[in-house]
Parts: structure tokens; sequence; C-alpha cells
């Protein structure tokens, strides 16, 4: 496991030490479950906008076929 050095200012810091012992935890422990649940989300949300897409594409009947244009052709002036 890596660690991290980061700053904080000073008041934050005092807050959050005493809701990490309201939550009978860390201070290290609430960030590494926030981290966790960040990532956890992002993950989610991509995997949800691609089942969405698929399902799109596959009721409307839509089909995506083979490029037929380069990218000179699109930044033709």
């Amino acid at each position: 496991m890596s660690n991290i050095t980061m700053k904080i200012d000073d008041k934050l810091l005092k807050k959050a030490r005493k809701i990490a012992i309201d939550k009978d935890t860390t201070l290290t422990g609430m960030i590494r479950h926030y981290l966790k649940n960040l990532v956890l989300r992002e993950e989610m949300s991509k995997a949800n906008i691609i089942e969405e897409l698929e399902k799109i594409y596959s009721t409307r009947g839509v089909k995506i076929g083979k490029i037929k244009w380069s990218r000179e052709d699109l930044h033709e002036r």
C-alpha cells in the first residue's frame, strides 16, 4: 500500500478528525473509504453509460458500418 502526503488547512483537519472519532474510525480510514467509493461510482457510471448505449443501438436497429472517410477528409478546407 502506498502513502501520500498532503497539506490541509488546520481548522479543516481538526474538524475532520472529530468526525472520524464520532464515526469510530481514523482520518486515513475515512479518506480511503471516500476514494474507494469515488472510484466505484466512476466505474459504475461508465459501465451504465455503455450499457445504455448498447440498449439504444440494439433496440433502434442502428448499425455502425465501416468508416469511409479519413481524418484528412474531415479537415479538408
